[in-house]
Parts: C-alpha cells; structure tokens; sequence
C-alpha cells in the first residue's frame, strides 16, 4: 500500500475520536480536521447546522432537487463525522457515507441519529484510501466535497474514477476539487515538507493536530479540469465545471456555470454518466 502522509491528520483525529464519550467533545477536540474552528464551546448541532446551511444550496443550485430524491441513492465520498450526511438522509431515500476512518463512520452514524434519518444510513470504508467497496451502478449520485484536494493526486484520480464506477448511467458526479493559483508556489512545497515530518514517530502525530500544520500538509494536489475530464471523457456527458465568479478555471469541453456560494479557490465537476 502506499505511504499517504497527507492522511496523518485524519488518522490522528480519527483515534482522538474514539476516546471522546460525546459528539460535543469529538468537535471540540478534532475541529482542526473537520471545519478549521476549534473552541471548549463548539457543539455537535452547530457542527451539523453548517451542513444544514450548505447541502440544500448546493443540490438547489446545481439542479439535484426533485420528487425523485426519495427514491435515489446518493454516496458521500469522505463523510468524516456527519456534517452534511444528516442533511443528506433528509433528502434522499439512501445515502452511503463513505470515509477512510472506520472511527468517524462509527461517528457518522451517531450523528445521523441525532440529526437526520439513520434510517436511510449505510456506511462503506475506503480501507485503501482509493477505492470504494461498492457495486457499479448502485448510485444515482456520487457527491465529494472538500475531500479530493487532500489526497495524493493518483488517489484523487482514482476516486473520482470510482465515483464514476459507482454511478448508474443517467446518474450524476458532483465532485469538488481546489484549483491552482499563485499561492500554489509556495503553499505545494510546504505542504510537501510538512508531510514530511508527519512520518516522524509520535512526533508527526502530534504535529498534524496542530491547525495551520495540518492546513499546511492537506496541500496535496491541485488537478485541473483536464486531468480529470480527459481520461474519463468516453464515460461522461453534459460536463459542466462550477466555479466562483471570480475564477478563471475551465475544462476542455465543460460549459462553465457560475455561482458566488462556491469558494473561489475551489472548483466543482458535475456530470452525467453515460
């Protein structure tokens, strides 16, 4: 298997998960990984009501609401604890969370029973990092979000071709990526050193709970629509790239769509699977 230092993070805040004895204190303790905010008062309902705020938006905007949604199944690659996988159960009859951390899925489902409808819960590990363990056409919706740009780039690639696996023909991949800006020269290398030093024993676990350290080594790979369409281009149709007006990114054969919700260093590739 290969060495994916730019997980520590995530690992590390999936142990320090399992020893906390409520949601409240896993935010609290893990706000670093989830949501960048860290703080003695944060709670698990704050946590999910920023989901709350962001799911209905994006499925709005990007045409994903109908009468349907109860009858559909949507797959959440790299759900961590349940931020927007509560309003997910809300809106589609099945929902797969998928995560690399077998600890925050325990999680995700404690949450969702709070919050949301467990009831249309299931739960899928990405033991490898790269891989779902899921049946081909088994998901009407693959949807990703802040979680590509924190893996390797083979890995990224590999899970958006996963993504596209898993969905049934007619389906669609909502899948979000960071672009590239010039910050990158400076933030890519960092991150690099920064991964470095999270192999070092007890140390690089210790160091990757820091805020800004594992901001600094999630900087892992910045793909532009081209990598990603070219290669899957004979699977997809109406490709469409989602950006921030103040954005520049566009794919080759993608018709551009604007909204102001979207982070302006991000981008989204939503399409249809043929």
């Amino acid at each position: 298997m290969r060495r994916r230092p730019q997980l520590v993070p995530w690992k590390a805040a999936g142990q320090k998960s399992e020893q906390q004895s409520s949601g409240d204190e896993v935010v609290r303790s893990t706000g670093w990984v989830f949501n960048n905010e860290t703080g003695s008062s944060l709670t698990l309902e704050e946590f999910v009501a920023t989901g709350d705020s962001e799911v209905p938006a994006y499925l709005t905007v990007f045409g994903l609401r109908s009468p349907d949604n109860e009858r559909q199944t949507l797959v959440e690659i790299g759900c961590g604890i349940g931020r927007m996988t509560c309003a997910f159960t809300r809106e589609f009859g099945s929902v797969v969370a998928c995560d690399l951390d077998a600890g925050f899925l325990h999680r995700c489902h404690e949450t969702v029973a709070r919050f949301g409808k467990v009831d249309r819960l299931r739960t899928s590990h990405v033991a490898d990092g790269h891989t779902l363990d899921l049946p081909p056409n088994s998901a009407d919706i693959a949807f990703s979000y802040i979680t590509l740009q924190h893996c390797d780039p083979d890995d990224a690639q590999e899970l958006t071709a996963e993504a596209v696996r898993i969905t049934r023909p007619g389906g669609k991949v909502v899948l979000n990526y960071r672009a590239r800006s010039g910050y990158d020269v400076i933030l890519l290398p960092l991150g690099s050193v920064m991964r470095g030093l999270f192999r070092i024993p007890k140390f690089g676990p210790w160091l990757s709970q820091r805020r800004w350290a594992a901001r600094i080594g999630w900087q892992a790979n910045r793909l532009h629509p081209n990598e990603i369409i070219g290669p899957l281009s004979p699977l997809l149709s109406d490709v469409a790239i989602w950006r921030n007006p103040k954005s520049k990114i566009t794919g080759r054969g993608a018709r551009v769509e604007e909204f102001e919700g979207i982070n302006p260093h991000h981008y989204w590739l939503i399409a249809t699977v043929r």
